[in-house]
């Protein structure tokens, strides 16, 4: 087996649970791969700081899908991904293991469903297409955290209908209609502002989203199965890998500005390593084909 994270028993999976339980997994550890030195008591003001590190330091992306490793939502195998081996993931990986970390902390949260809109179709994905977190203070206040989307709020939002706030890397508002939420952003100096998901505040189990895990894993109307990427935020921009290509993106008060530059596949490997902090175990097949629309508006 190349990758450790690479599950192909429940045998491997408990194993790995034991020695989660024996301290294999440890918080420290966790708050030092993300960069955080910071207090660890359960406030906003710590929420706010642990949430931004994440953002800063753990890239989203695809490219377990893409260079043969099936991707297996159970907590241990992710600490070892994301944490030991230094890697990214998706949301069901990156918000399924920040959710451990919170509980660890003492916050209390929920896991909910979310479905991503289409920005070329406008089409929203099936229920569970997006695993989103809403922690809740004591006060009654509550917070919606999401470090597995690519350029979604770098701070937690207070859930709070129509209230519009200004981060680094846009504006950001969620709207409510008959129970249904919407997360809209406006992109730095533009004016047009667009629905990033819809969610609901049904809370849901780890397991409810395993079926839908797997199918971004195989769907051709999945962005993760057609096209290798990986993009991470910086100070002031992000950046991004897809394909063959690496988009460089900067905020500034007029808009964005985007450098594109092509790659080599012998190039890639590099560009992981050096912009991103990724070593890959097995060979990256890069993907960058165009995602076909499903069938039904969900």
């Amino acid at each position: 087996m190349s990758g450790i994270y690479i599950a192909t028993s429940s045998e491997f999976v408990l194993d790995l649970a034991k020695r989660c339980k024996s301290g294999r997994m440890e918080v420290r550890e966790y708050l030092a791969r993300i960069g955080y030195e910071g207090p660890t008591q359960p406030s906003l003001e710590n929420l706010k700081a642990i949430h931004e590190r994440h953002i800063l330091s753990v890239p989203f992306g695809s490219l377990s899908i893409h260079c043969g490793e099936r991707i297996v939502p159970e907590v241990p195998l992710l600490y070892r991904k994301i944490v030991e081996q230094r890697r990214g993931g998706f949301c069901y990986e990156l918000n399924g293991l920040f959710s451990w970390l919170l509980e660890e902390l003492g916050y209390r949260l929920s896991l909910l469903s979310g479905q991503v809109r289409n920005p070329l179709t406008g089409r929203f994905g099936p229920p569970f297409d997006h695993l989103v977190l809403l922690v809740e203070f004591g006060d009654g206040r509550r917070w919606l955290c999401d470090v597995g989307f690519g350029n979604a709020f770098r701070k937690p939002l207070p859930l709070e209908a129509g209230r519009a706030e200004r981060q680094d890397n846009g504006v950001f508002a969620l709207h409510e209609e008959g129970g249904s939420w919407e997360l809209c952003r406006t992109p730095p100096g533009g004016s047009e502002e667009a629905t990033l998901y819809k969610f609901t505040l049904e809370g849901r189990r780890r397991e409810d989203f395993r079926p839908m895990c797997d199918y971004h894993q195989t769907s051709p109307s999945s962005i993760f199965f057609c096209k290798s990427f990986c993009s991470l935020h910086l100070p002031g921009g992000m950046i991004t890998y897809m394909g063959k290509r690496l988009i460089a993106t900067e905020y500034r008060p007029e808009g964005e500005a985007k450098i594109t530059t092509e790659l080599t596949e012998e190039q890639i490997p590099h560009i992981l390593k050096e912009r991103f902090g990724i070593t890959l175990r097995n060979k990256l097949i890069p993907k960058d084909q165009d995602i076909v629309p499903p069938s039904t508006d969900y």
